[in-house]
């Protein structure tokens, strides 16, 4: 075959998914969805290998990489029911300029704020972390009020 029709780009490029510099603090919904996410890639990857096609193969064990390392670094961090403050896996109400928001804190690989789960490490999170119901924080030049907060 000519080398004008081979895709090296495709096949030499960078396809790792770099891994959060964070410690990997997991909800238990969290870890299960690592775990799905990690067998769903098993058989991509099995697929990839069985169909010989490298591209695929390629980005499965790019994936494979970046699941097996979560899943192993996983540490659930459950939320203390005896806490009244925000904490990871607390799902907590705020009113920032006025308008409600529900959302829960949770790691980084769950995190998907259109679904109203924030990271742990988010300026959000971080803003509120440990405040009380009424309490107040600021955000980027904006109060934020504490409504609620419940753990798990």
């Amino acid at each position: 075959m000519s080398r004008a029709f081979v895709n090296e780009d495709v096949l030499t490029e960078d396809v790792y998914r770099p891994i959060s510099p964070n410690p990997n603090y997991v909800t238990a919904a969290g870890l299960r969805q690592i775990e799905r996410a990690l067998e769903a890639v098993h058989e991509a990857h099995g697929a990839a290998q069985a169909s010989g096609d490298r591209i695929e193969l390629a980005k499965t064990s790019s994936e494979l990489r970046y699941w097996s390392a979560r899943c192993a670094s996983a540490r659930v961090l459950p939320p203390d029911p005896t806490r009244h403050t925000v904490q990871f896996g607390s799902t907590v109400g705020i009113v920032p300029d006025g308008r409600k928001q529900i959302f829960q804190i949770v790691g980084d690989d769950e995190a998907e704020p259109s679904q109203g789960k924030i990271s742990y490490v988010s300026p959000l999170a971080r803003a509120i972390m440990n405040k009380e119901v009424g309490d107040t924080a600021m955000l980027g030049g904006s109060e934020i009020e504490l409504l609620a907060t419940s753990s798990g």
